[in-house]
């Protein structure tokens, strides 16, 4: 069982003061500040946050030119973790104090036609815009000691002590589950996972071809590995991924830099004698989406018409 510090109940329907790194200027270092957190309001959760990770999601918000309509600073980045429900606000009835969740940035009403249907995730009545700061009112619970609003990110802001959060935007999951890694299902397991068994649906038997061996790619990796694809490709860069990678399933391993006089995909057609089944594209470059579909194996339909098997896992990690 992991250690849970348990949350108090001296702060609840009141606000917390707690430490949160702040983003207050576009590529300049996040500064720790005490901020004040609002208690939470009709349907949203305040979560005591265990552990948070790094996307690379972060990074470009972080960087984003402050000109650009989704810029906003001061701002708390963040959107991978895991937390303790320290108290929820009126008609939330999914979680209760005590309870581990996973934020996600993505909403889930459980009622409209898109969240039940399982080939959707676009919650059809939040919608699938990214609001600035909660998504039912458009404010933000965060302040900093001088009274100014500090905005959200994708409705989590995890690099706080604490945070509030719609309920729609929280899974809850069992306590026995390793926390380390429980953050990471908030984004980089999910997007690759997901690719793998929602979207492409890979086949036993397939080969499949995965660039870039960062979170998202990984969890493509062992996807693949359980859906029982017989080769499974990893391109990167880096060639201690390849090592890494064995772990999670990868087979074979291709580094762009010494294909020599061959292209990535020139190379991955002679692995897979004509081009893998499934190729998923991890790192979000025009020019890599490019090579992964020149990767694919080509498939003639009715028609005569000709289509490429490439599902693409696109995430910024």
């Amino acid at each position: 069982m992991p250690i849970i510090r348990s949350v108090t109940r001296e702060y609840i329907g009141k606000p917390i003061r707690c430490k949160a790194a702040i983003s207050r200027k576009s590529g300049e270092p996040l500064v720790i500040e005490e901020i004040e957190l609002e208690p939470p309001k009709s349907w949203e959760v305040r979560i005591k946050i265990l552990y948070t990770s790094l996307c690379h999601s972060d990074v470009t918000f972080w960087k984003m030119n402050p000109s650009s309509p989704a810029a906003m600073f001061p701002r708390i980045l963040g959107h991978e973790a895991v937390g303790v429900v320290e108290s929820v606000g009126e008609h939330v009835e999914e979680v209760k104090e005590g309870d581990l969740v996973v934020p996600v940035f993505l909403p889930n009403c459980g009622e409209c036609r898109d969240c039940e249907s399982p080939k959707s995730n676009n919650c059809s009545k939040f919608g699938n815009e990214r609001t600035v700061d909660m998504p039912r009112d458009g404010t933000s619970r965060f302040r900093d000691m001088n009274g100014e609003v500090v905005h959200n990110l994708f409705g989590i802001s995890s690099f706080s002590e604490y945070t509030v959060v719609d309920v729609t935007h929280v899974v809850k999951i069992r306590h026995d589950f390793p926390l380390d890694k429980a953050c990471l299902l908030s984004c980089g397991v999910s997007t690759g996972v997901g690719a793998v068994w929602k979207v492409a649906d890979v086949e036993k038997g397939s080969t499949v071809a995965v660039f870039g061996l960062g979170a998202v790619g990984l969890a493509v990796a062992i996807a693949a590995k359980q859906r029982g694809a017989s080769k499974i490709i990893g391109v990167d860069l880096n060639e201690d991924k390849f090592e890494i990678g064995k772990r999670f399933g990868i087979t074979d391993f291709v580094n762009p830099s010494t294909c020599k006089d061959k292209s990535v995909s020139e190379v991955i057609k002679g692995m897979t004698n004509g081009g893998a089944d499934y190729c998923f594209e991890c790192i979000g470059l025009a020019s890599l989406m490019e090579e992964a579909f020149n990767s694919s194996r080509e498939v003639c339909f009715l028609y005569t018409l000709r289509y490429k098997h490439a599902w693409f896992a696109i995430d910024l990690d």
